[in-house]
């Protein structure tokens, strides 16, 4: 079986290179199932969040798997309509009776909207209390980060962004990990977008080392201390995708991935106003009705 290598987080805690997302697997059935199989695969990592209504899904299978849950490292996100000090500490609770656990390895704040100070704070007081080893952040850019880390004593472990050969982000990538905050990506493949896996350049890599556009991918993105969560609901591409620690991308290999970069998001850019009200406005509105 694979072992998968680890890094050490800000805080002192060991989080996996790379573990399985479950982002767009509503079905509660398809969901376990999908959890169960990859925790008998090796992995031991599964990042979840609350938007991606597969908790209880996830939270069935770990309870069911073989494997220990102290030897899982388990991540989920607070949504924004949960964004506020109140909120988001009654959805931890909530998080941890849907997932069937009395502790989260890994809390995110999903996005840098909302009152994310109170979010964060409830964060802070959950972790003092028990319920969560680490906290972090998804989404945020390094002015919205600093915001953040400038008026808090408790700093972030981590940042989840969008990181793909399309939209490489290396700038903001330098900044995270100059800072001691570990980088964590995803939509690794860009889902697919202008045939990815059919790429000259990426799969020339692939067959120099006998391996998938995927696995070089993956591959590249964990040569830079980047953590990965690739989603697959199939076995055979579970397994593909844990096995890519055997073999190293060159300096060359990596400077002809870096010039694919096309510098623009593969699905919306989180600064424009239009996109915020149209993505995120209605959760703003509840968050703002609750309150």
């Amino acid at each position: 079986m694979t072992e998968v290598p680890t890094i050490t987080l800000n805080d002192g805690n060991k989080m996996p290179l790379l573990g399985l997302g479950v982002f767009q697997i509503p079905d509660h059935e398809k969901a376990r199932q999908t959890v169960e199989m990859a925790l008998a695969n090796g992995y031991r990592m599964i990042d979840t969040a609350e938007v991606y209504e597969n908790q209880i899904a996830v939270g069935e299978a770990i309870a069911e798997s073989a494997v220990n849950r102290d030897d899982i490292f388990l991540t989920t996100k607070i949504w924004v309509s949960n964004m506020s000090f109140e909120k988001a500490t009654k959805a931890i609770d909530h998080d941890l009776k849907e997932l069937g656990t009395d502790y989260l390895d890994l809390v995110l704040l999903h996005q840098p909207y909302g009152d994310t100070f109170g979010a964060w704070n409830a964060l802070v007081a959950a972790k003092r209390a028990g319920k969560i080893r680490s906290i972090g952040l998804s989404n945020f850019y390094p002015d919205q980060y600093m915001n953040l880390e400038l008026a808090h004593e408790d700093k972030p472990a981590i940042n989840q962004i969008e990181i793909n050969p399309w939209f490489q982000q290396t700038n903001n990538v330098k900044f995270f990990q100059g800072r001691d905050v570990a980088v964590e990506a995803w939509a690794q493949f860009a889902e697919g977008k202008h045939d990815i896996f059919n790429n000259k350049t990426l799969k020339e890599i692939a067959e120099a080392h006998h391996k998938t556009t995927a696995q070089v991918i993956l591959r590249w993105l964990t040569q830079q201390d980047i953590v990965v969560i690739p989603k697959s609901v199939h076995e055979k591409r579970q397994k593909e995708n844990l096995d890519i620690f055997d073999f190293e991308l060159t300096k060359d290999e990596m400077d002809k991935i870096k010039r694919l970069d096309k510098g623009v998001s593969q699905f919306f850019d989180h600064r424009d106003p239009a996109v915020i009200d149209d993505i995120f406005g209605e959760s703003l509105k509840q968050l703002r009705d609750s309150e």
